[in-house]
This record gives structure tokens, sequence and C-alpha cells, in this order.
């Protein structure tokens, strides 16, 4: 299955049809090798998915998004990461398992699902029982999230935009809407409706992140409508205000700031105000830089 998807890859809706197998790379900026930048236990997810004990976070170099406000822009432009065998990630999700993992947290992996279906089945083999999370940026397509079935059992997408114009302008994908719409219906007809354990860990289920952009509070309330208004209480509903300007973000100067306060309450009032009930939340200042971790090769 591996080559034969990344001969011709349109594993994305990019469809860039490149043959990714002879080295060349499609607008992720990664070929079929492996890319990894960081694999460790990852205690900034949500409360159901990172625990006490920490998620198992592998971090996957390159993006199929790109958004030019990425917060982990280090690896999504594919700058750094270590190349690893399908046999090397096998052993790094059993390595994350007896740290104590709660849960194998796959992030950004839309580029490379062949060759991480593979390791999963391998790492059941050998004794893997954790909850798979697939940890992604939204712009999916339902093709490649079929391939998944059965493989994944929790969904952690993006939900970043309504508007194609706004997509367009920071991620090059006008059609943003309407990929991330189907996507997270086929996510939902996968898992069904969360499944959480006795100490309140998610085993199965849909979480969807909007993260609040500054000057975008409209489209926000239009994301969080869109989602409640469809999917109701058989997602849950994580509204961030964690947005951090990087270096680099000054050609967009609208976006060279944080959320402030008053913005954030007002898109958390909204979805209380159309019964939006299975949500986290954010307290406090949480747009810190310390939400993103050092992609230094750790447990590579």
């Amino acid at each position: 299955m591996e080559n034969s998807l990344l001969q011709d890859c349109t594993l994305c809706p990019r469809n860039c049809h490149i043959d990714r197998t002879n080295g060349r790379k499609g607008y992720c900026r990664e070929s079929e090798e492996l890319v990894v930048a960081r694999a460790a236990l990852h205690l900034w997810e949500e409360p159901c998915i990172s625990g006490e004990a920490g998620s198992g976070a592998v971090f996957f170099s390159g993006c199929p998004v790109g958004c030019v406000y990425c917060q982990n822009k280090k690896i999504s432009r594919g700058l750094t990461g270590k190349k690893i065998t399908i046999e090397r990630l096998v052993e790094i999700f059993l390595e994350l398992k007896g740290q104590g993992a709660n849960n194998i947290n796959l992030v950004t992996p839309s580029h490379y699902v062949p060759q991480i279906v593979t390791a999963v089945l391998l790492a059941r083999e050998q004794g893997l029982d954790l909850p798979i999370v697939y940890n992604c940026g939204g712009y999916e397509k339902v093709e490649t999230l079929k391939l998944l079935d059965g493989i994944v059992d929790i969904y952690l997408p993006d939900f970043k935009y309504v508007s194609a114009e706004i997509a367009k302008k920071y991620s090059n994908c006008a059609d943003y809407f309407e990929h991330a719409s189907a996507a997270v219906k086929e996510m939902l007809r996968q898992v069904g409706e969360p499944v959480f354990d006795e100490h309140g860990m998610m085993k199965k289920g849909v979480v969807v992140r909007h993260l609040t952009l500054p000057g975008c509070l409209q489209d926000s309330k239009d994301v969080i409508r869109y989602l409640h208004q469809t999917f109701g209480n058989s997602i849950y509903v994580s509204i961030m205000n964690q947005y951090t300007p990087l270096p680099g973000i000054e050609k967009y100067p609208e976006l060279n700031r944080k959320i402030t306060p008053a913005e954030y309450d007002e898109l958390v009032d909204f979805a209380v105000s159309i019964d939006v009930t299975h949500a986290f939340v954010q307290d406090g200042e949480t747009a810190i830089e310390s939400f993103i971790p050092e992609f230094d090769e750790s447990g590579v």
C-alpha cells in the first residue's frame, strides 16, 4: 500500500501527484522517508488526552496545510527532524507505552498515513494496546481517513475556518471548510460518540480544536456554530486562546498580537449562548511559548 499511494501522492487535498518514493517532496515538504522531530510524554493536550501521565506525542515533520502563523513552524516547514524507519517508529510507540503514556498521539501525521498504518499494525502485534490519537490540521481527504478506520481511536483535528477568504489568506486553501467539514463527519463515523474510562481519559471519540486568531472573531463564532449545529454533543469542542505571534508574522500585522481576554470571553460566551456543553476552554494567560515544545529529536 505504501509505495502505490506515495508514487502519485494525493493523500491530502493539495493533490500534488508527486512521486515521493524517488526523493521528491510534495507540498508537505517531505518525501516518503519518515522524519520525526520529537517523541515524548506531552502534558499540554486536553485533560482527557494528556491526563497526569501525559500523551505519548510523536511529532512528524512537514505539514500539508502550512499556515502563515504556524505555532510549530520549525517542524511544519520540514526544518528539523530525524529520518527513521517504520521499524524504529514501532519501537518509539512501545517505548512511549513503557514510559506510561496514556495514548499514542500522532502529531501532523496526514502525509505519512500509509507508513503509520503499517507501524500501528506491527506495534499491536508486539503488545501495543493504547488508544491511537490522530492529531491533525483538519485539512484532510475522506479517502485517506478511510485508511485509518480501525487504526485510530481518537481524532483530534483542528477546525480553523469557515471563511474561504481567511483560509486562502492564511493557509492557502480556500477549500478548507469543504474538506474539514467532510473530514469531521468521517472521523465521527469511524469512532462514534465519546467514550471515557473510569479516570476520565478518552478511549474513543472526536475532539475538534479551534484556535482563535486575532481579528477573526466572527469566523470563530461561525466555526463554533457550525460544529454545534452539525454534530451537537457527539463531539467535544476545544476553544483555544493560546495563539502566539512568532518571528516572521510581521508580514501579517493584524496577526502580530495575542488574543485579548475580552475577545476570548466573547467567543466563550457565544458558545454558552448557543448551548455548547461538551467543550474545553482555557483559563488565564495560556498564550505563551511554553506550549511549543523543543523539537530537538528527543526520544527519536
